[in-house]
């Protein structure tokens, strides 16, 4: 928060106190002053409750001197009433700095190196100013609604950036990142985030957890290096906006079928016409005891986490395949690919390639041989391949 503080813009962070009050609010409250400027009549006080920016401007050099007196005296507990306050005049309305809610830097001269973020900050967008990592100091915005690090040259991604309980929008475009934390995907961000931009970077994968990111509305992947898009992003039930044009996606996972999108872009990737003929059986005849108690587990809906199973029996779980007969299977399958009309998922379909096609291959995974039959007896039947 930034503003000019003289007695009546006390009620601008303490409602209802007198400045006297105030002062007695500043007791083992003061994280740190910042006076190099106060001679030229400007300075800061960094509160600890609120989390706040108190910045002095155009003041009296020896006026302001008095107050940093009094709020020094008041940081250490001192008695009120022997405190320099007399000599303290107020400042009209007019000349009060609102909060600072939303600022924007986009060239590195204009880069703050010695002073802080407002702590009142709500937007913030700091772009091509050559970062190759997040400042820190700003991650100690609690509420920052939207940080916009697009073109700079990060490669990766704090932990701490899901700590910011109130970030609803997140935009990376165009820098050197080449992976999505699991940490975020378990932060906070899952109950807050629903835009994020990370178009134009070096990803390869996201990790299975970024499907927890459910309030996801808008998401951006395009100019990337993905191969394969999340297991479970039919997970992601909010999301209405995703582009992932030009990457290396040869076939989409079969939850994407769950999706429900107003805009789908996909163009420029290499997807391949897919044969039903084609498949890679993964069965044995018969199934091991394992698969078969983790398909119980599945199909019945028995809870299970690493307290009550190992845990790499709960990683083989989190990513059981669905098959036509609506059946869980988990290590052993047949796996082809099929073709689907995009507009199935999406009101509006980017064309996936020059020839103005919208259809593009699914995975498909079949429990059994004789689901994996009854599947090509029909798409024959059709004259499907």
């Amino acid at each position: 928060m930034m503003m000019q503080t003289r007695p009546d813009v006390v009620k601008c962070i303490f409602p209802s106190l007198t400045f006297a009050n105030f002062l007695l609010q500043l007791k083992d409250n003061i994280e740190k002053f910042f006076t190099w400027f106060v001679e030229e009549g400007k300075a800061t006080v960094r509160l600890k409750e609120p989390a706040v920016d108190i910045c002095l401007s155009k003041a009296d050099a020896n006026s302001l001197k008095n107050f940093l007196s009094a709020a020094r005296l008041a940081d250490r507990g001192s008695d009120a009433s022997s405190l320099p306050l007399s000599t303290l005049t107020p400042v009209r309305a007019r000349d009060v700095e609102q909060p600072k809610k939303k600022l924007t830097i986009v060239s590195k001269k204009d880069y703050p190196l010695t002073s802080g973020f407002p702590y009142s900050l709500e937007q913030l967008q700091v772009s091509y100013c050559k970062l190759s990592r997040v400042d820190m100091r700003m991650l100690s915005l609690k509420a920052l609604r939207k940080l916009d690090l697009s073109n700079n040259h990060i490669k990766k991604l704090p932990a701490t950036i899901g700590d910011l309980s109130c970030l609803s929008e997140l935009v990376l475009h165009n820098n050197h990142l080449e992976s999505f934390s699991v940490a975020l995907c378990l932060s906070t961000l899952q109950r807050t985030l629903q835009i994020l931009d990370l178009s134009q970077n070096r990803l390869q994968a996201l990790p299975a957890q970024f499907c927890q990111l459910r309030e996801l509305v808008n998401l951006k992947l395009d100019d990337n290096e993905l191969i394969s898009l999340p297991f479970h992003i039919g997970r992601l039930s909010k999301l209405r906006f995703l582009s992932a044009a030009h990457n290396q996606l040869a076939v989409l996972p079969g939850d994407f079928r769950r999706l429900s999108l107003e805009n789908l872009d996909l163009f420029g990737n290499p997807f391949v016409q897919p044969n039903s003929l084609d498949h890679k059986m993964n069965l044995t005849f018969p199934l091991p005891l394992q698969e078969m108690a983790s398909r119980a587990v599945a199909n019945l809906r028995i809870t299970f986490g690493p307290d009550l199973i190992p845990a790499h029996l709960c990683r083989d779980l989190e990513v059981a395949k669905t098959c036509i007969c609506s059946r869980v299977c988990v290590n052993f399958y047949i796996k082809t690919a099929v073709c689907m009309n995009l507009h199935q998922v999406s009101h509006t379909v980017v064309l996936v390639d020059d020839m103005g096609g919208t259809d593009a291959p699914v995975q498909q995974h079949f429990c059994s041989l004789s689901c994996y039959s009854e599947f090509l007896d029909n798409s024959l039947q059709r004259g499907i391949r």
